[in-house]
């Protein structure tokens, strides 16, 4: 499988290593002011840029008809669009807040825990995250799609970013801290004892893994997906 790279960071080259030991073959090296011509020659592109670049990054894979795995963040408020223009053009995409294996098990495990604390109220709940100091955005993608699924099995109906929760709004902390690849810490706290789930990524490895699966699994689909899909869950 020929793989076109748009964002070509640590996490860019991290997916070609990934990427070469399965045996695939990078054609395209994209960054910022780079010219995208050269994605045409991908059978997917592998999207790990930034915020600011995701929606064009995604309009010009979308418009030339390469299917496209995005790891962006950050650019949630255009997804309706870009979804529109994906059916639209009888494109594909794998968009996901977290491509690693592990934290879309986290996620599901996060959902079956908050229906099973949901009648017990004197737990109180915490969610958090660690990112390293370049990470742009604040809460994570992925402590969004935690406090989402949090959201669909109790009567917290939105969040925010802060230490303490309000009302029906789940609060998010967010810290970051030099060299840190992504820890996300799940609290319920009662005055008799406390509740936790964590997941820490060790390496890079595990998000680039899982973006590669998703490349090869999204070849000859059409339409927008996440890794709900690719992993069956």
């Amino acid at each position: 499988m020929k793989i076109g790279l748009l964002g070509y960071g640590k996490m860019g080259k991290v997916i070609e290593r990934i990427a070469q030991e399965r045996g695939h073959e990078i054609v395209a090296r994209i960054n910022r002011n780079d010219d995208k011509q050269e994605l045409l020659k991908s059978d997917v592109v592998i999207e790990f840029s930034s915020p600011e670049s995701a929606i064009e990054n995604l309009k010009y894979c979308i418009n030339k008809g390469i299917p496209i795995i995005c790891g962006t963040t950050g650019w949630n408020n255009d997804i309706e669009e870009i979804y529109s223009l994906v059916k639209e053009q009888n494109a594909a995409l794998v968009h996901a807040s977290n491509f690693s294996l592990g934290v879309n098990l986290f996620f599901e495990l996060n959902e079956k825990l908050a229906a099973l604390m949901k009648p017990f109220k004197d737990y109180k709940l915490a969610v958090k995250e660690i990112h390293h100091t370049e990470k742009k955005d604040a809460p994570s993608g992925t402590a969004i799609t935690l406090a989402e699924g949090i959201m669909r099995q109790t009567s917290y109906s939105e969040w925010h970013l802060g230490t303490s929760n309000k009302g029906t709004s789940v609060a998010i902390e967010a810290l970051r801290e030099n060299d840190v690849k992504g820890t996300h810490v799940i609290t319920y706290d009662s005055p008799v004892d406390q509740i936790e789930i964590t997941h820490k990524a060790h390496s890079r490895d595990g998000f680039a893994l899982g973006a590669v699966i998703a490349a090869e699994w999204v070849i000859d689909k059409k339409g927008s997906f996440t890794m709900k899909d690719v992993l069956g869950i």
